[in-house]
């Protein structure tokens, strides 16, 4: 989602309450559209913090603009940019007097720093952010608010609203929006409740700064259907929304912030600098409750974490989102690749159940060569069938005949038919074995590209295609020589302490399977359907039911049916697993398991970093 006014508003405390009174030390523009900026922190906040210094980076990217405290360093142009060598003159080494948001709920932060000018006098200029979407900029001006100059120049031929040019002033673009933060009952009843539309868009499209989720939000806090007309409500329906936006006016007001990102399907989703109940989370939890940043489980599938500070969140919303956009991307290809191979073997594979459906005619011709063989001399020369008893059945089949050839060519013509169906058959036999083989690695290997979350997961899978025939192979590096693949099988921890083990790909199952479990240990696979090898390693000890649960659930979440609400899990101790001499890889054979229904849910289960 977007920043909105009230992460802004989240951003504005954090930066005040460590960057003011800093200096600013480093100024370095590290794409034409970013400023990195290292600030030392002042002896007060250095010691309440801990840290010395901290770095800002501002960011107007017209596709992802940001503003966030990093601890990662970027690295800097040869040669600085003009709008970047403008800025040290003026500010490098001044003072960062105050972080503010001007008009309530902008998506707007103004940084004030005082300095000393050529002429040693003392002197104040702003640096401010606005954080719009594609109108997002960078803005230098002094302390009568005229526009020294930005990061992107917006002339009248561009914008009619307004300017942004060295000279010009200036003023914040009129969104015709009220200010949440100081909205009455009566303010709030003739904005919002006075639209015929629904509920959540009106009061979003209302006040400045509040995104369609924050709406959504207040509609679910106050137990209205967000979906319901504004005009609609009755009296009751409307006090209960006005109370709970001004619950969530109160969170921002008294600075009460809990930075949350929710998951869907382990991917990063929504992030708020407020707790979203209608995603589960109690409207009371704060950062601080949650020291250890682990993920907890809301309802339907999703989950959420919270973070120290906004800075946090950020920095790890997008560089997960950033990750899984990133592995799309370079996985089209690959997934093209395996769908069109997919579907051709598909294709294949039921022309050859046709062929072998047509092949199953053989024994009858068998029969009627052998049946002729005993009394083709009862047939009339010329003759264009004749009706025999089958001593097999003890009923009469009548049989078709060629009236140019003898009884014994006719024989011989149905054992040739015979003869030429059985090589079928048997041809048939080992080419479908091979399809269906085909067939089944192409469907894990989809399965393998769901699941991959780094660069490395998708090399092996390359890898893997590659060794199959289905691509060139491309993995070599300097001096020819295989690349290292570092992508390393999920590792899990159980509720009682035992390790466990999961695939990513069938070369990972393969090792996960033969090398790293030993015989004593246990296997774990959805039943028929693709997904990764689960391993649970025991160690030499008793195992409890919980930790069998959980690795069955670990071997359905990471299969093609996570989606079900049950999958059947075939379990096994993993000295009854082999694999067939020649068999691709992740195939493996197994005669006597345990099974069981359970449900994809690995919540409980704690993923142990690479």
């Amino acid at each position: 989602m977007a920043f909105d006014g009230i992460t802004i508003a989240n951003l504005t405390r954090d930066f005040s309450d460590r960057l003011t009174g800093g200096r600013i030390y480093k100024i370095a523009q590290t794409e034409s559209d970013e400023l990195f900026i290292t600030v030392k922190l002042s002896f007060e906040n250095a010691e309440k913090y801990g840290i010395k210094q901290e770095k800002l980076i501002l960011s107007a990217d017209a596709s992802l603009p940001l503003a966030y405290l990093s601890d990662e360093s970027k690295q800097s142009p040869m040669t600085a940019p003009n709008f970047c060598m403008l800025l040290r003159k003026h500010i490098q080494n001044g003072r960062i007097m105050s972080v503010t948001q001007p008009g309530g709920l902008e998506r707007i932060i103004r940084f004030e720093v005082e300095h000393l000018d050529e002429m040693g006098d003392l002197r104040h200029k702003v640096l401010l952010i606005e954080i719009m979407g594609k109108y997002s900029n960078i803005i230098f001006t002094d302390e009568n608010n005229v526009i020294i100059d930005s990061i992107k120049h917006i002339p009248a031929s561009v914008s009619s609203v307004r300017e942004v040019l060295p000279g010009r002033e200036y003023f914040i673009p009129s969104q015709d929006k009220a200010n949440p933060l100081a909205t009455t009952a009566d303010e709030f009843s003739s904005c919002v409740l006075s639209k015929g539309m629904p509920l959540f868009k009106a009061i979003y499209s209302s006040y400045t700064g509040l995104s369609p989720i924050i709406a959504q939000e207040i509609c679910y806090r106050s137990g209205v259907d967000a979906d319901k007309s504004a005009i609609a409500l009755d009296t009751a329906e409307s006090i209960a929304v006005y109370r709970a936006f001004s619950d969530v006016m109160d969170l921002i007001r008294n600075g009460s912030f809990s930075p949350v990102v929710v998951y869907e399907d382990d991917a990063p989703k929504e992030y708020a600098s407020i707790p979203l109940t209608l995603y589960g989370m109690s409207a009371g939890l704060s950062a601080q409750e949650s020291a250890n940043n682990d993920q907890a489980t809301g309802p339907d599938g999703y989950s959420y974490k919270e973070f120290e500070s906004i800075s946090d969140l950020l920095q790890s919303y997008y560089a997960e989102k950033n990750v899984v956009t990133r592995i799309r991307q370079k996985s089209v290809d690959l997934r093209k690749i395996v769908q069109t191979s997919l579907e051709r073997n598909v294709r294949k594979y039921d022309l050859q159940l046709k062929q072998m459906k047509d092949s199953e005619k053989k024994d009858k011709y068998r029969i009627y060569g052998e049946l002729l063989t005993v009394y083709g001399y009862s047939a009339e020369p010329g003759a264009e069938k004749i009706t025999v008893n089958d001593y097999n059945t003890g009923k009469d089949v009548t049989i078709t005949l060629d009236p140019t050839l003898t009884p014994s060519q006719n024989a011989k013509k149905y054992f040739d038919k015979y003869t030429k169906l059985k090589r079928t058959a048997e041809a048939l036999e080992e080419q479908m074995k091979e399809t269906k083989e085909a067939i089944d690695q192409l469907e894990s290997i989809q399965n393998a590209l769901e699941i991959a979350q780094k660069e490395a997961d998708l090399a092996q899978i390359k890898q893997e295609l590659a060794d199959s025939g289905y691509i060139k192979s491309h993995n070599t590096g300097k001096n020819g020589r295989k690349e290292k693949i570092t992508s390393k099988p999920f590792h899990y921890l159980s509720s009682d302490g035992f390790d466990i083990y999961v695939g990513k790909n069938n070369i990972q199952n393969d090792e996960l399977t033969f090398k790293t479990a030993n015989g004593g240990d246990w296997w774990f696979h959805a039943k028929k359907i693709p997904g990764s090898h689960v391993v649970l390693i025991t160690g030499g000890k008793e195992v409890p039911d919980r930790a069998f649960e959980e690795a069955a659930a670990l071997a359905a979440y990471y299969s093609k049916g996570k989606v079900q609400e049950k999958v059947e899990i075939d379990y096994v101790m993993r000295k009854e697993v082999k694999k067939p001499g020649g068999a691709k890889p992740g195939f493996v054979v197994y005669y006597t398991n345990y099974s069981m229904a359970i449900s994809p849910d690995i919540s409980a289960l704690k993923l142990i970093s690479d």
